[in-house]
């Protein structure tokens, strides 16, 4: 089930982006076997949801007869997916020359911050670090005060495990053509420049300006924003286009016929006086209910507890529950070849044995591995 049924893809153990690409092609069906270190090497402390629909085959990477048994993996694998430092697994044995030569159809994804090359390349960072290179973070925050980091959604898994991802299904693609696996190089910053294209062009225009807080989609726009409410939640208004501002106003009880321009920057001050004082005249259920079924762009700002109870999200089964959590599901949707539900995480190692039989090894070899710490 999964248009990616078929597929087998290595995942080596790390955190953040890598482990979540792994996890979305997995979630569409792959075949993915995660590579984990030993036991105390503490790679794997927060990846009860994100390691979910994998099988663990354990291997100690330090060991020449450990990078044997990756070897003779990569020789029946798709794609191998790696995030660490530029340099690493080639000095380890693994790097995409090596598994290349061993398995020439092999799509080699690699995940970094920075890039494989440049003068910050070997350095370290996280996301808040290649986001603040991009322009992205310098654009996100309040009008007068200080770069809001937006969780890690621009340039771990924005900027980096989606662009990995979207990079590893389109060297598959291409892979069907040529018969020739590559390596695909997906640095967080180059995927967050890309996701900046849009504003880059607002501001080639003249239509964005280098002051947080103050452009149409920064919360400096009085109706794309968000409000306080009478019971100290909050609403998101996104009233962008004129048909949806007048239903905006008329929610709202404010006469639109006395308000000068939408798009004029010069009125947005008495206008957000105006829809402020308003919002916060009613609680964020009560003005819920005022804009049901308008086309006014206005909805709650929930927590997440309380989106997974969202009708929204409970008609489309966009959560599930596995393993006792509550996580979101499987995304995309497909028509034909619908992916199965999540099944939940494994323990470190649970496969190994399963996935040496399925290479061939005999249980004399395996004993032997396990003896000699390199598999476990």
């Amino acid at each position: 089930m999964g248009p990616l049924t078929g597929i087998r893809i290595v995942e080596l153990a790390g955190l953040g982006p890598a482990p979540f690409c792994a996890m979305l092609l997995a979630d569409l069906g792959a075949d993915v076997i995660r590579v984990d270190r030993p036991p105390g090497a503490g790679i794997a402390a927060f990846d009860r949801i994100t390691a979910r629909n994998r099988r663990s085959l354990g291997i100690d990477l330090k060991k020449a007869s450990g990078v044997d048994v990756l070897l003779r993996l990569v020789e029946s694998t798709d794609v191998l997916i790696e995030g660490f430092r530029p340099g690493v697994a080639e000095r380890l044995g693994f790097g995409p020359d090596i598994c290349l030569e061993r398995n020439p159809k092999l799509i080699y994804g690699r995940m970094t911050g920075w890039g494989q090359e440049g003068p910050l390349a070997s350095r370290a960072g996280h996301d808040i670090n290649y986001i603040s290179l991009t322009g992205a973070l310098h654009a996100i925050g309040p009008k007068g005060g200080r770069p809001v980091p937006p969780l890690n959604l621009v340039g771990d898994f924005g900027g980096g495990a989606l662009y990995l991802a979207m990079g590893i299904l389109a060297a598959l693609l291409e892979r069907s053509a040529s018969d020739t696996g590559q390596v695909v190089d997906a640095a967080m910053t180059d995927g967050t420049n890309s996701l900046m294209t849009f504003f880059h062009e607002f501001q080639d225009r003249g239509m964005w300006g280098n002051a947080r807080g103050a452009n149409l989609l920064d919360g400096g726009a009085p109706f794309y924003t968000t409000y306080e409410t009478a019971d100290g939640e909050y609403v998101a208004v996104g009233a962008l286009e004129p048909q949806f501002f007048a239903e905006l106003l008329d929610g709202l009880g404010i006469d639109r016929s006395r308000q000068p321009d939408q798009y004029d920057p010069a009125a947005w001050p008495e206008l957000r006086r105006q829809l402020a004082a308003a919002f916060r005249a009613r609680s964020r259920e009560e003005w819920s209910a005022v804009f049901t079924g308008s086309d006014a762009c206005v909805t709650p700002v929930l927590s997440m507890e309380e989106a997974v109870q969202h009708p929204q999200m409970t008609e489309r089964n966009a959560f599930v529950e596995v393993d006792g959590l509550d996580q979101p599901g499987v995304a995309p949707r497909f028509s034909r070849s619908q992916p199965a539900p999540p099944e939940g995480t494994p323990t470190v190692g649970e496969h190994t044995d399963e996935v040496l039989v399925e290479l061939g090894f005999e249980h004399e070899e395996i004993a032997a591995l396990r003896a000699s710490g390199a598999v476990h």
